[in-house]
């Protein structure tokens, strides 16, 4: 029997913007935005041997821009780092620190991974539903607040965590989300359980695109009991790591001789 080739006709290449997005969603900056934007990339693709590996920093730089990942925002990114807009879409869409809906001026998140959930992560997600008339993932109408469940921040031992522009609310409860979401509504100064006092969502994204953080004590750093408790205990036993055999391989492991 003689098989014959079979020939698949595909549709024709889509150049549309393979990210979904707002109609309302800028799809081209304004040429004084482009400059003055194209000067800050050029900064940040120059700390780079390949320039490719500015992506991360350049969608950060585009967000404090718009406040969310637009499609102007991707084809800036592609244009400056010679990259398909598909190349930049797929890697905005893989983290989720880039936001694809307008966000607040303040990002708050709740985390209700397992154990601040159980220590009372999801009744201060609910509490700030309720507080704020909004559901998870919505802003509220004046657009100053933004609330969201996260993912685990690495802050367990301090559950249950809040975060405002990524910025740590340790040991939180619904009284204490209710009060920190109306000072922030109201204008008033907040400052994290560490950490230097908060700024808004973009100039967040400005600081996580690679540039200085100007605000006093934003570089001091504390290494509180709670987090080194694990440490200490280990040194008061004397526990320590299993050694590594000279050939490099743990336990359980063979050799492929």
């Amino acid at each position: 029997m003689t098989s014959e080739p079979v020939f698949i006709e595909f549709g024709p290449v889509s150049q549309g913007l393979p990210l979904p997005s707002r109609d309302d969603a800028p799809r081209e900056y304004a040429e004084d935005v482009v400059t003055r934007l194209r000067e800050d990339a050029e900064q940040i693709m120059g700390r780079y041997p390949d320039t490719r590996s500015a992506l991360l920093p350049l969608l950060h730089l585009v967000q404090s821009e718009d406040g969310y990942i637009t499609p102007a925002g991707v084809a800036f990114c592609a244009d400056c780092l010679e990259l398909s807009v598909a190349e930049v879409a797929a890697v905005a869409t893989f983290y989720s620190m880039y936001r694809r809906e307008p966000t607040g001026e303040y990002l708050v998140g709740v985390c209700t991974n397992t154990l601040c959930a159980i220590m009372g992560g999801d009744a201060i997600l609910a509490a700030l539903e309720d507080h704020l008339g909004v559901a998870s993932g919505d802003t509220t109408g004046d657009a100053k607040i933004t609330v969201e469940h996260i993912e685990c921040n690495a802050a367990c031992d301090f559950a249950p965590v809040m975060m405002v522009n990524w910025e740590f609310f340790d040991n939180s409860t619904p009284e204490s989300a209710r009060t920190l979401v109306d000072e922030l509504r109201s204008g008033k100064p907040v400052t994290p359980t560490r950490g230097a006092t908060l700024c808004t969502f973009k100039e967040t994204a400005r600081i996580l695109a690679g540039f200085p953080d100007r605000r006093p004590g934003a570089s001091d750093a504390e290494v509180r009991p709670q987090t080194i408790a694990g440490l200490r205990v280990a040194q008061e036993r004397a526990m320590t790591a299993p050694k590594i055999p000279e050939n490099g391989r743990g336990a359980g492991q063979s050799g492929g001789e």
